[in-house]
């Protein structure tokens, strides 16, 4: 496996026994303190022994420019290459530890993320975690990262969850690689990044499905690497993940940090005249960089007298802005002496105020009570009332049921009596035919009598001729009585017929007279049928009567529950009304007693909260949870607690703030409790 690094000047190399000679002077000048003087010393002489080694084998791994030939290149095993690959890696751990180790404690503060020899030995360490590794094929490609071994110490170690969990939630990593890079710096930062590899070292058969039987990882070079970085746990590191683009950096070694100048091991024979040469332009470089080093330094000491200068003025500036500031202060005293005497007038004032509005809220919650009490009975009358009113209601709606069937069957009755009406009227009018047939007939009778009756009083008109002829033929029989014999025989036979004919008409007269008693016999059944069906049209009409009053008698009884139930709203709006007026002095009430805690608490405000100090609290004052790396502290500008982002994510404007604020999660429900009651 090569990987790219950037190839410098051989030149540059130095030798090993320079190197010693620096450490020491370093070490004198330093005046480290013991224990940190005894690690650097440990470090110093377990590095410098492999920093010639890594120099010689640097060319193998490509860390140098060497040219390789083909023939070489077939010879060597793969095996072979993997174990001086190996060597090569640890060599250059060492070195970066070696170096990372005596620049931060010669710089003696917190290292950042722009500190050069920090930035190499993440490299390092990217390489070393990278050597061996498998190359996991998925949909979209292949995928080899260093992140997914250290996602297991998340499952092995549960004190690195907190890590996990922040990496996860940056926004900016998108890449396997930056969020690798992003957990080695907060493990750093930890100071438990030998505890998290050790950990994975203790579990090789997890190691196994990430990386090849012959990485670094799995070999003994692994668990020497774990022993270099607890030496790291002396170094403090402020590393900030935000505004980094960890996804995007090449991860190349520079060597000038480590390479002075090596000699070759060909080049064994002109030893001494190299050495020579090589510690002349040693020399050269070195006094090349402490001119470039004098000449900063004489720049910074006059930046240094510019800002000392600009911070005497500025301490002149702030000593008479001080004055001016204690002026203020005393101003501020008065002010707040005269705001306290305002204050606790206005308290007495209302006091005086809200006792006098008790003993009026006393007085008409007397008088409301009593009003309260007239209305209730009054209430209880009603829904008595009420009650027995709907029981008639209920009654009467079971009358109109009954009513509106009588009503039904009525119209049934009506209907078929209409029908027997028609079917009467029918045989009324038939009646009426046969009556006027039997007029008819009765008058031609009686035309007929009138004219037997003409006829007889002709016939008596001829029998009074006749007796007057028969006394003039009485007179003249004394004339002729053969005359007279003749006639009497012609007068008996007259009288035979006559009477003949008499019988005739008194057998016709008894016909009629049979005739006319059978008629008035049926006119009499057709006039008790008239009477009859009479007497029914009236009772009929005397039940429609009846309804129709009973109707209206409902009507009324309507009209009497409509103005029931208007008295009734009458009330319950008076009720309510009486309600709405307890409900104003209670809202009257609370709003004084709002009031009162309003003054109380800008008394409290005028005395002044206390602002925790950030050294002095350790936990968060809500959820008692312990402050670490991702669990920040942030104040309450109300209070001035101290609390987790999660228990004050609120933010409100304050009197004291013209922008909203961030405030904890009980001030915020007492304000937003005060805003809601001064709004109401």
């Amino acid at each position: 496996i090569r990987e790219d690094f950037e190839i410098i000047d051989e030149k540059q190399i130095p030798n090993s026994a320079e190197l010693r000679n620096e450490e020491k002077e370093k070490t004198e000048e330093a005046r480290w303190s013991a224990p940190i003087l005894s690690l650097a010393k440990r470090a110093s002489e377990n590095l410098a022994l492999s920093y010639g080694q890594a120099l010689k084998s640097a060319p193998l791994v490509g860390l140098i420019a060497k040219p390789l030939s083909n023939d070489s290149t077939a010879k060597t095993s793969a095996r072979y290459h993997a174990m001086e690959e190996r060597a090569n890696l640890m060599n250059m751990m060492k070195l970066s530890v070696k170096i990372l180790i005596q620049s931060a404690l010669s710089l003696g503060r917190t290292l950042d993320s722009d500190f050069p020899p920090l930035q190499q030995f993440f490299v390092v360490l990217e390489h070393c975690l990278k050597h061996g590794l498998k190359v996991k094929k998925t949909f979209i490609g292949q995928n080899k990262s260093f992140f997914g071994p250290l996602e297991l110490v998340e499952k092995l170690c549960p004190e690195a969850s907190d890590i996990a969990t922040s990496v996860k939630n940056l926004p900016e990593l998108k890449t396997a690689v930056g969020r690798g890079r992003a957990w080695l710096y907060l493990a750093l930062m930890q100071k438990k990044l030998a505890d998290y590899l050790k950990v994975l070292l203790d579990h090789k058969h997890l190691l196994s499905d990430f990386y090849e039987p012959d990485a670094l990882m799995m070999e003994e070079e692994g668990a020497v690497i774990v022993g270099l970085l607890v030496g790291l746990n002396v170094i403090d590191a402020n590393l900030c993940l935000k505004g980094e683009d960890l996804d995007s950096q090449v991860g190349v070694i520079d060597f000038s940090l480590y390479l002075k100048e090596t000699q070759d091991s060909d080049g064994k024979q002109d030893g001494a005249i190299t050495a020579v040469l090589d510690q002349k332009h040693y020399v050269e470089e070195l006094n090349r960089h402490l001119s470039c080093t004098v000449a900063d330094l004489q720049n910074k000491i006059d930046c240094l007298e510019k800002t000392n200068s600009k911070l005497q003025e500025e301490l002149a500036a702030a000593t008479d802005r001080i004055g001016s500031l204690q002026e203020e202060q005393q101003q501020l005293k008065q002010q707040n002496e005269l705001i306290r005497e305002r204050s606790e007038k206005s308290v007495e004032v209302t006091k005086e105020d809200t006792k006098v509005e008790l003993d009026t809220y006393k007085q008409t919650r007397q008088g409301l009570d009593e009003m309260y009490s007239d209305v209730w009975k009054q209430l209880k009358e009603e829904k008595k009332f009420r009650l027995e009113l709907e029981k008639e209601l209920e009654l009467q709606i079971g009358m109109k049921t009954e009513m509106e069937i009588a009503m039904k069957l009525l119209e049934k009755d009506t209907h078929e009596k209409q029908d027997t009406l028609v079917a009467l009227r029918q045989q009324l009018e038939e009646v009426k035919a046969i009556n006027l047939q039997m007029f008819h007939k009765s008058q031609n009778a009686e035309c007929s009598l009138q004219q037997k009756t003409e006829a007889i009083s002709t016939f008596e008109g001829k029998t009074n001729e006749m007796m007057s002829s028969m006394k003039q033929m009485e007179e003249r029989l004394q004339h002729a009585e053969k005359a007279r014999e003749a006639a009497e025989e012609r007068c008996s036979k007259m009288k035979q017929e006559l009477a003949g004919r008499l019988d005739t008409c008194r057998k016709q007269m008894s016909q009629l007279d049979s005739k006319c008693s059978t008629l008035e016999k049926e006119l009499k059944s057709e006039k008790e049928q008239r009477q009859t069906l009479q007497r029914e049209l009236h009772q009929e009409k005397d039940a429609t009567t009846l309804l129709k009053t009973e109707l209206q008698q409902m009507e009324g009884l309507k009209k009497e529950l409509r103005k029931l139930q208007d008295e009734k709203q009458q009330l319950e709006k008076v009720c309510e009304e009486q309600e709405q007026a307890l409900q104003e002095m209670g809202l009257h009430l609370s709003q004084s007693k709002l009031k009162m805690e309003d003054i109380k608490e800008v008394n409290k405000a005028l005395k002044g909260h206390t602002w925790l100090k950030d050294d002095e609290a350790t936990h968060c004052k809500q959820c008692e949870k312990e402050f670490s790396i991702s669990r920040r502290k942030h104040h309450c500008r109300n209070c001035g607690d101290i609390f987790c982002n999660t228990c004050s994510s609120n933010e409100l404007a304050l009197p004291s703030y013209p922008k909203p604020v961030r405030v904890c999660d009980t001030c915020h429900t007492l304000l937003l409790q005060r805003c809601s009651s001064n709004s109401s």
